[in-house]
């Protein structure tokens, strides 16, 4: 650790003084909003957890279901009766911020009431039918895990940082202005003797002469 390099005055010891106080405030912030973060962060990776759970678990419903569906009906009437939603729905993406951190915000708009089978049933299956309403029930799912991963990962990526700052703050520069601190101090300190060693001595010298 490099020390600083500063002029032993008083005006630079009060500066570094100023300086130091500053710093050990704002390491303090950055502890507290790192800390807080963090919290923020086991809540999301909780919910992400929880939501991936429960993605694989629909998911592997609905393929269950699709995969018995083919083993009943033709290939041809499998993506005929797939060529249209079952319900429209859109994706609308903004911003949102969780403690200043910029995520995006993923909301499923669906256009419509309970969903309907876009096919006829004289040629599908009831296999079929389940697969496709359960495809549509892990749409919002999908949606809602892909916003909390996606801030899972800007969260970890702004924790590094700040860890990184508070490091530096309290293992860098703090210990390098309590050393400049202490350094012009003893400097100040002996200046100080060797002026009050002076004027004994001169009060000395004229303590004689008379």
């Amino acid at each position: 650790m490099a020390a600083l390099q500063v002029k032993p005055t008083r005006m630079e010891l009060s500066n570094l003084k100023k300086k130091k106080k500053v710093a050990v405030r704002g390491h303090k912030l950055m502890k507290d909003k790192r800390d807080e973060m963090v919290r923020r962060f086991i809540i999301y990776v909780r919910r992400n957890k929880e939501l991936r759970e429960q993605v694989e678990a629909k998911l592997g419903e609905a393929m269950q279901s699709f995969v018995l569906a083919r083993a009943s009906m033709s290939n041809e009437d499998i993506e005929e009766a797939l060529c249209y939603p079952a319900r429209p729905a859109e994706i609308e993406v903004s911003s949102q911020h969780v403690l200043s951190v910029q995520a995006p915000k993923l909301e499923l708009k669906e256009t419509g009431g309970a969903i309907e089978l876009p096919y006829g049933i004289a040629t599908t299956s009831a296999e079929l039918d389940g697969a496709v309403k359960q495809f549509s029930e892990l749409l919002p799912l999908l949606i809602e895990l892909a916003e909390v991963e996606k801030i899972c990962n800007r969260l970890a990526d702004e924790i590094e940082k700040t860890r990184r700052r508070v490091n530096a703050l309290e293992y860098v520069m703090i210990p390098q202005f309590d050393e400049a601190i202490h350094t012009i101090t003893m400097k100040l300190d002996e200046n100080e003797r060797g002026n009050l060693t002076r004027l004994m001595k001169t009060k000395d010298m004229l303590a004689n002469k008379q």
